[in-house]
């Protein structure tokens, strides 16, 4: 784990140059997707784990101008996607994502993919800083990465790459796969697959201007209408248990074998059948991330 510390600072005008240069499809589930995870997990916290992770969100750990946006756990859970904007830490991109390669037309799968370094193993790595740390600032990091990448997890797009004659060495999770979508003029536009799964098929609370997240107010109201769509009273959720992470990327990886590529070509825009479906899909993914992120921390200080 990397030590982390919180005197070293970055300019506003790098933080947004760097940003504004990033491909959109850098991000994941978007901060309004990954804000409604930690939103439906903190309301599950014992007291003892909210009060652990309410003093180390607070912790203004390095970079402290990207930090000071969001101490509190709910906004904590975007952090990770705003670090890309830092050089620093591009050790940390490779660990959003677990590339299962599939095919859909018998083409032979690359033998590199997944690497080495994936989401199932940082969350592992982070989990021990997290339990037996000593260093608070390490830890605070280590909660940090956790909150996203829970939610990260369960996006089936992080859990995937599609493989064709075309793409051998697949369409890294939906981002090598453009649709199109009509924009509010009712004029065409090309999207990448992965982004439309990040905002939750457009349903997600969206970033406003210079990429501020959604209010926290939105961010309950979504999260409330999704809690009662997949409420936790369903066993289904617990497989696995609080640290079942290879057996979530599994899910996702199903998901985006069953649902996220099925009847939906490159270059068209998607039907409402399959938006209906997708929708529903990234909805249940959203619910149960938030119910396993508790379950978790929970299990990290029991009550």
């Amino acid at each position: 784990m990397m030590k982390v510390n919180r005197a070293k600072r970055i300019t506003p005008l790098l933080v947004m140059a760097i940003i504004l240069s990033l491909p959109c499809s850098t991000f994941s589930w978007g901060a309004g997707g990954h804000m409604m995870v930690a939103r439906i997990a903190y309301k599950r916290l014992n007291a003892k784990a909210k009060a652990q992770v309410d003093r180390l969100v607070k912790l203004e750990i390095n970079p402290a101008r990207v930090t000071a946006r969001s101490l509190n756990f709910i906004n904590a859970a975007h952090w990770a996607d705003d670090l890309r904007s830092s050089t620093e830490f591009d050790f940390l991109k490779e660990l959003h994502f677990i590339d299962q390669p599939f095919t859909t037309d018998d083409s032979e799968l690359p033998t590199d993919l997944p690497g080495e370094k994936t989401i199932v193993s940082a969350l592992n790595d982070n989990l021990k800083v997290l339990k037996t740390g000593t260093d608070d600032d390490e830890r605070a990091m280590a909660l940090r990465l956790i909150i996203h990448f829970v939610g990260d997890i369960h996006q089936p797009l992080h859990c995937a790459t599609r493989v064709t004659k075309d793409q051998p060495e697949g369409d890294r999770g939906g981002n090598l796969f453009n649709i199109k979508l009509r924009d509010a003029n009712n004029k065409l536009k090309t999207v990448k697959l992965h982004s439309y799964w990040d905002g939750g098929i457009g349903s997600f609370p969206k970033t406003g201007a210079n990429f501020a997240p959604p209010s926290l107010r939105k961010v309950a109201v979504a999260a409330a209408k999704i809690i009662q769509k997949f409420p936790a009273n369903s066993e289904a959720w617990h497989e696995g248990g609080a640290t079942g992470f290879q057996q979530w990327a599994s899910e996702s990886e199903e998901f985006a074998k069953t649902k996220v590529y099925k009847s939906i070509r490159v270059g068209r825009v998607p039907s409402s059948r399959y938006n209906q479906a997708a929708l529903r899909v990234a909805e249940q993914r959203v619910a149960w991330a938030g119910y396993r992120l508790a379950e978790l921390l929970n299990s990290v200080w029991p009550d």
